[in-house]
């Protein structure tokens, strides 16, 4: 079992290294301070990419593409994030830029 970083203390550096990379970020919505999930949002050139949380068959923190491997209009983002919200109210969204699609912090897509 891995330890568990809590929601706001990720959400903190995940803005930060954004910011480091010359990238703006936002925080669209807060979640619960602790225990929240994750989604963000990766703006691009071409539309959005949303990553939802996940974990892998090892159990490894990972992440997915919710709205599909391409990318997608606000519209279709905004649908998602509403139905992951009426799921788990304690979701944190953030926003990122991200030309490339890659987000600022290090992460494993699966």
């Amino acid at each position: 079992m891995d330890a568990r970083v809590k929601a706001h203390i990720w959400v903190s550096m995940a803005i930060r290294m954004s910011d480091m990379a010359g990238r703006p970020a936002a925080v669209l919505r807060k979640g619960d301070p602790d225990s929240g999930g994750l989604l963000c949002v990766l703006e691009g050139r071409e539309g959005q990419v949303v990553l939802s949380q996940a974990r892998d068959a090892e159990g490894r923190a990972a992440w997915v593409r919710g709205t599909g491997p391409a990318p997608v209009d606000r519209e279709t983002v905004d649908a998602y994030v509403e139905r992951q919200v009426k799921r788990d109210p304690d979701l944190w969204v953030l926003e990122f830029e991200a030309p490339d699609y890659l987000p600022p912090f290090e992460a494993r897509i699966i």
